[in-house]
């Protein structure tokens, strides 16, 4: 396979197809994956949801991600907005579709602030498991030390403050040095850490019984039946809208952060297939995911938690006094970092693209200065779950598909076709035809629904889908 070609830039680039994909899947794949998915899919038809997610990605979340790649890839600007500005310039449309990149870009910035939050969770949980915090106490005192956590502002605090100023520093180094260096370093231990939890997850589960209607199956079993095996009589309106937002907002689009990724990569890249290869590689983590958690959940008899409830509360339940469940413990909490700080230093760069080339100041300063202003922000989640739920469900529920809805209507109507025939280049005619119909007609109409369906559940009360 011959190398990507450089792009006529004078900005930083990927070194290599494979650190692009790493820090693209690396975005994608976050804390999400490890709670969400799986609860999601049980919950509502099993095998059944799966199957509808799957069809969602390939449908929408393919399409959108592919536009997004487009859009960074086309311009040789090194930012979301001037990219966009640029792109509508060449094609003779107005520069105030520049607005999805503004609106990603805030997104992302806010995003971070009380993601951080929660990545503070994660390195406090670190730091119990390795110090036996969990060691003689029963469900009630575990579950209790979460929300113990969560109400001290001041613990969590230090907690946040190292987790932003590692991301910071990260962002701080560059593309190559600092976004690339840590994805290609950190996501192949993520995918063996993931993979060495799920095998010992299974290996578990299959040694422990449980009751389940009247019958005996093993944990493992009936875990991977409650994740896998279809039940159609499950799938309705809501499951499908549940299936489209989640499909959606997994694979971190409508930030601005694919983007600004597509703005890093070189010609020679199949935009295509980079863009399935993120959407699905985002997917199995979530299915493995499922694997390795909840054998593990169901082999000590626990209900399934929704949320962050599911790893910070039932997941420490279920380890406290198993074997080596001190260290596996760790281990799933090491995981679930690895997950953050790709995903974090991603929200992070969009900002920092756009100062470096917009108000000229150098990476470094550019980092620490957004990286302070990213803490003081931040720090209002820590101090105020009411804020932290306000803004987490204000990015999810409409920031975010507001902008995705942009980026599909603006590559599939009023992209210029020259250049989607050369980003699109190396992709067969027929390929390319189902992409634009899938861009221009199928993800408009289901990114819709999801945002009209979030005003209708938080202002109304009810559904779009019922």
């Amino acid at each position: 396979m011959a190398e990507p070609i450089a792009k006529n830039t004078g900005h930083e680039q990927w070194a290599s197809r494979l650190g692009f994909l790493m820090a693209a899947v690396g975005s994608s794949v976050g804390l999400g994956n490890l709670w969400r998915f799986s609860a999601e899919a049980g919950q509502n038809g099993g095998g059944a949801f799966v199957l509808v997610y799957l069809l969602c990605v390939i449908f929408i979340g393919i399409p959108v991600l592919m536009s997004e790649f487009i859009i960074g890839r086309g311009s040789s600007a090194a930012n979301a907005v001037k990219s966009v500005e640029d792109l509508a310039g060449q094609s003779g449309v107005s520069k105030n579709w520049s607005l999805l990149a503004w609106i990603g870009m805030i997104a992302a910035f806010m995003g971070m602030g009380f993601y951080s939050a929660v990545a503070g969770w994660v390195l406090a949980y670190i730091l119990k498991f390795l110090m036996g915090a969990f060691n003689g106490q029963d469900a009630n005192q575990i579950a209790a030390q979460f929300g113990e956590l969560i109400s001290s502002p001041k613990t969590v605090m230090p907690y946040f403050t190292v987790y932003i100023v590692l991301s910071v520093w990260l962002v701080s180094r560059g593309v190559n040095r600092g976004i690339e260096w840590a994805s290609k370093f950190l996501m192949p231990l993520f995918f063996l850490l993931l993979l060495g939890l799920a095998i010992y997850s299974l290996v578990s589960g299959f040694g422990a019984q449980v009751e389940i209607d009247g019958k005996t199956v093993s944990a493992s079993g009936y875990a991977l039946t409650w994740l896998f095996s279809p039940d159609f009589s499950q799938i309705n309106f809501s499951v499908v809208s549940r299936a489209m937002g989640q499909a959606f907002f997994s694979i971190s689009v409508g930030l601005a952060i694919m983007i600004t990724y597509g703005s890093y990569l070189k010609h020679g890249v199949n935009i295509p297939r980079a863009a399935s290869f993120v959407a699905l590689s985002d997917t199995g983590v979530a299915l493995i995911a499922g694997v390795a958690i909840f054998p593990i959940v169901f082999a000590h008899n626990l209900p399934v938690a929704s949320g962050a409830g599911l790893f910070f509360q039932t997941l420490p339940i279920a380890l406290t006094g198993a074997p080596g469940g001190q260290v596996i413990g760790t281990a799933f909490f090491v995981l679930a970092l690895f997950a953050a700080i790709t995903s974090t230093v991603s929200l992070l760069e969009v900002s920092v693209a756009w100062v470096i080339e917009s108000i000229g100041w150098a990476r470094p300063k550019s980092a620490w200065i957004l990286g302070v202003m990213v803490w003081l922000f931040g720090s209002i989640t820590v101090f105020s779950q009411k804020f932290f739920t306000f803004l987490s469900g204000t990015a999810s529920n409409f920031i975010l598909p507001f902008s995705g809805l942009m980026v599909v209507l603006f590559v599939g109507w009023r992209l210029k076709k020259t250049i989607l025939a050369k980003e699109l280049e190396g992709t067969s005619p027929a390929v390319i035809m189902v992409l634009m119909f899938l861009v221009r007609f199928v993800a408009p109409v289901a990114v819709g629904a999801i945002l009209i369906s979030g005003i209708l559940e938080k202002y109304f009360g009810t559904s779009l889908f019922g």
